[in-house]
């Protein structure tokens, strides 16, 4: 699984130049026409996260894979897509045209007091798609244009006004009811999959006694992936033949194994960094999972790995 794409490899990939001052921005805004970011000389979309949000209006044929659903638009449709649901989409007819805008959480930060996580479009397991009428998309083109001409004015406090467009695209869709058009794609069960190994991976190795495993269950990975648990639970058992639970359960048992190996922690802290609230809960787990306790296993002249 690919790491969240991050602002300067989507200007790298899709048009080969950097912002000035992009490294040193807090909350990066900016706006394209979709045109100047497809086609044949353009690189394919990874399944992935990003680390800003996105809005999308788009017209034609496509396919957005988002989360372990897929949402399918044949005509003008808002899309809306936030930095803790990976996605990607297949363009499946020609002559595609649209507008998007992509910010950092920074970027309203400062002016919304709750920030962006609990507008409708961006909560978890909410629909992101909001399809159009021919007004609708005029309306919301009307407001692209508007972002597009006013990114590259001098006026001082564009970035103010370029927020209330922002605000005026989402209060527009939250008056449109979103779009029901998901099916589940063959290969959703294999992405959820995916996803949720490289959740359980980024949270190591533990390096520091400081540092701790926090998510400790499928229902705190499938709070992060904006799917139910019990959808998750399915999607890991059908691909891997094995529970959301074996897999955190053989990680953490590995990861246990290895500092019990190559650090000289205590006991108490090697639990606590793997996020057992006690030695004993600790105890518990290591000799249910490798049928010796911690202190056994470190002595032992040749542990089992």
């Amino acid at each position: 699984m690919a790491k969240p794409q991050s602002l300067e490899s989507f200007y790298r990939e899709k048009l080969n130049w950097l912002p000035a001052n992009l490294q040193r921005e807090i909350g990066h805004f900016n706006v394209f026409r979709l045109e100047d970011c497809i086609g044949d000389n353009k690189q394919n979309v990874q399944y992935t996260r990003r680390d800003f949000y996105k809005i999308s209006l788009v017209r034609g044929k496509w396919v957005y894979h988002y989360a372990d659903k897929s949402i399918e638009t044949s005509g003008p449709t808002l899309l809306f897509f936030n930095p803790s649901v990976p996605y990607t989409f297949e363009q499946l007819g020609p002559d595609s045209t649209g507008y998007f805008c992509i910010f950092k959480e920074g970027f309203f930060s400062q002016h919304l007091r709750n920030g962006m996580k609990n507008f409708p479009m961006f909560l978890p397991g909410n629909n992101p798609c909001y399809a159009l009428n021919k007004t609708q998309d005029r309306q919301i083109s009307q407001i692209f244009l508007k972002m597009l001409e006013e990114i590259g004015s001098e006026y001082t406090f564009k970035y103010d006004l370029l927020r209330n467009y922002v605000m005026e695209m989402m209060h527009y869709a939250m008056k449109i009811q979103p779009s029901e058009t998901l099916y589940q794609h063959t290969d959703a069960n294999a992405r959820i999959t995916s996803v949720f190994t490289e959740l359980l991976e980024r949270q190591f190795p533990i390096e520091t006694t400081t540092q701790r495993f926090t998510m400790k269950s499928a229902k705190d990975f499938a709070e992060q992936l904006n799917v139910h648990v019990n959808h998750l639970n399915r999607a890991i058992r059908t691909t891997t033949g094995k529970t959301t639970s074996e897999h955190i359960a053989g990680r953490l048992a590995t990861e246990a194994k290895s500092l019990l190996m190559q650090t000289d922690w205590n006991i108490s802290e090697v639990g606590y960094c793997l996020g057992f609230e006690s030695s004993a809960h600790f105890n518990h787990f290591f000799r249910k999972q490798t049928s010796l306790t911690p202190s056994s296993f470190r002595k032992s002249p040749c542990p089992v790995s």
